[in-house]
């Protein structure tokens, strides 16, 4: 099979397109034909070495893929040859098979296509984690989305107004935030243009917001804070901006406020019946046309490492899908 590989660890322009062994499924395992994957943020990391985890070289990226199941290993759940399926995958999807545990697959529903399965369950996953078990955002509360037109961004816009909340969007161009408007946004904000802390004093009458998603970190982190409502919620998802923020702590003290770290992957292997339960909601969110992703680009095999590279110059809109057949 043909498979992205990362030999060294470096930029994405060092990735290579190689002929290699298909995996087999081991216990517990399925093994999926790709038809197509997801590019995130994690993947701009891992193929550098600055990731939570490491796997060894050489390795394909590739957090995430949809496809056809083609072998199924003992004690594998209940998928059979030719389910159509999706899969978080941790790394291994720029490639034409791979292998993964059962417990980390779902049925794709009906109506969904592969590019669409394969740009959904990482950034609507992790958003919904967020929203949900982490920030508890009830309806009639303000939800501020950083970061508004990427991946999770944006499903986070979406969710947020599927969830009954008033969604406003911040981001850096008017270009990224007609996106974010178009996926239902109520209130817009340019930070490259304006104040975010005073955007957000204008726009809530000097009340703050209720809940902020935060993918992006660096310098809008504390503005962000100081946005906040009493007993506001700010979730740290990521650090698209390539800087990890320091806080002073007393900040949060006087909002009363709550950082909340939202790690998707892990409450999806800690709390499955909850991840269960949260896709549930949003496949019906889906069929009703409230949630859906946003593929703004799709690469063949060879061109994964343009993609990572991409997302990387933080220069995509919605979600870069890689196209493994």
């Amino acid at each position: 099979m043909k498979a992205v590989l990362c030999k060294t660890l470096g930029p994405a322009r060092d990735l290579v397109l190689e002929d290699v062994a298909s995996p087999q499924p081991k216990k517990n395992e399925i093994l999926l034909d790709v038809q197509a994957a997801g590019v995130n943020f994690p993947d701009t990391l891992i193929i550098e070495g600055k990731y939570q985890f490491q796997p060894p070289l050489p390795f394909s990226p590739g957090g995430e893929a949809a496809g056809v199941v083609a072998a199924v290993g003992e004690n594998a759940g209940a998928f059979k040859v030719g389910d159509r399926v999706m899969a978080l995958t941790g790394w291994g999807a720029f490639a034409e098979q791979v292998a993964v545990p059962f417990h980390n697959v779902l049925p794709i529903p009906a109506g969904m296509d592969f590019t669409t399965a394969a740009a959904f369950g990482m950034t609507y996953g992790t958003s919904m984690h967020a929203l949900r078990q982490r920030g508890q955002l009830q309806a009639g509360e303000t939800l501020l989305v950083l970061g508004a037109s990427g991946g999770v961004g944006l499903a986070a816009v979406e969710i947020g107004k599927a969830m009954g909340a008033r969604v406003i969007a911040a981001a850096s161009s008017a270009e990224k935030l007609a996106v974010a408007k178009a996926a239902g946004a109520d209130e817009l904000i340019d930070y490259s243009q304006a104040s975010l802390r005073e955007e957000i004093k204008r726009l809530t009458g000097g009340q703050g917001v209720d809940v902020i998603y935060d993918p992006v970190g660096g310098e809008l982190f504390e503005q962000a804070v100081r946005g906040l409502a009493w007993n506001g919620r700010l979730l740290v998802v990521g650090f698209a901006s390539g800087s990890i923020p320091q806080l002073a702590a007393n900040l949060v003290l006087l909002k009363g406020a709550a950082l909340l770290g939202v790690f998707w992957g892990a409450f999806a292997q800690r709390q499955p019946e909850d991840n269960a339960a949260n896709f549930k909601q949003l496949f019906a969110w889906h069929a009703e046309g409230k949630v859906k992703p946003l593929v703004s680009q799709t690469y063949p095999l060879a061109e994964a490492g343009a993609a990572i590279e991409k997302l990387g110059q933080r220069q995509a809109v919605g979600k870069l899908v890689v196209l493994a057949r």
